[in-house]
């Protein structure tokens, strides 16, 4: 709904103005209002010039970023465990770092460990860096990013299961997916970005998942067994965290929900119910 009224919108300060739909998107966004942008445009035609020109001037390099994917492959043309490692190492941030995550979503890393040189390079001129300084600075404002901004964290979130499951396989390893949730949910719990929303009800600060849930969670699922997570059970599960109260009150045994998270309820109620 937001970008198809951003899209209207931009027709009209195009047909009214004659500018570019570039300008026009600029403007949008700087002044929020229609017609407060189509003013400021005609006051200023050129207000982002300048910028536009630091940002041409500025943009990531494409042959320094070959040249750094170049001093980290391995083999091939890849950058593998090894090229890897080297390269956490002089980022100065530890390989199995949650940041690490969102960098591989972002460069569209087809595995753990592994990164392809196109989308090394288009990534990263996405995430506009092109040396380690920068790079680092990135990682801050991903880091950030993921813990607060619950579309970013989702869009994560859901890539990581992709990208770490074994190769041919359908299910991710209990294991693993056990590391990951212990990576990924506190820094959203911490950060924000999975705070319980509902629009039919009031909800109040804390009252939603917690962190002994999530060792709830895993508890349950080692005492369960099975070999495996379904990608199914990945990405609902994350829609459960931002749903559920903190007393499993509001669960929906009706909904759509994967049979693990119905018995998984039940063994929270357990849980609460003792105590």
């Amino acid at each position: 709904m937001v970008d198809k009224k951003l899209d209207q919108d931009v027709a009209h300060f195009c047909s009214v103005t004659g500018a570019s739909t570039r300008d026009a998107r600029d403007f949008l966004k700087e002044h929020k209002r229609l017609e407060v942008a189509i003013d400021a445009y005609y006051n200023n035609p050129n207000e982002f010039a300048g910028k536009r020109k630091a940002e041409a001037t500025s943009s990531p390099s494409t042959s320094k970023l070959a040249r750094l994917f170049d001093q980290y492959k391995d083999e091939g043309d890849e950058i593998l465990i090894n090229g890897t490692i080297k390269f956490c190492e002089d980022l100065q941030v530890d390989p199995e770092d949650v940041v690490l995550l969102a960098v591989a979503c972002e460069l569209k890393s087809p595995g753990m460990g592994r990164w392809t040189r196109q989308e090394w390079i288009d990534g990263w001129k996405h995430i506009g860096a092109d040396a380690i300084p920068s790079m680092q600075a990135s990682l801050h404002r991903l880091r950030e990013q993921l813990a607060t901004d619950p579309e970013y964290f989702k869009t994560v979130y859901n890539y990581t299961f992709n990208f770490s499951r074994s190769e041919g396989q359908r299910s991710l390893g209990l294991e693993t997916a056990e590391a990951f949730w212990n990576l990924l949910l506190p820094l959203g719990l911490k950060g924000g970005s999975l705070t319980r929303k509902n629009k039919d009800e009031d909800v109040k600060m804390g009252d939603g998942w917690q962190e002994v849930h999530t060792s709830w969670w895993l508890e349950f699922l080692r005492k369960k067994g099975g070999k495996g997570v379904s990608k199914d059970t990945w990405v609902m599960f994350l829609d459960f965290v931002r749903s559920i109260d903190s007393k499993f009150s509001n669960y929906d045994i009706d909904a759509a929900w994967p049979s693990l998270i119905d018995d998984f309820v039940d063994f929270a109620r357990e849980k609460i119910s003792s105590t």
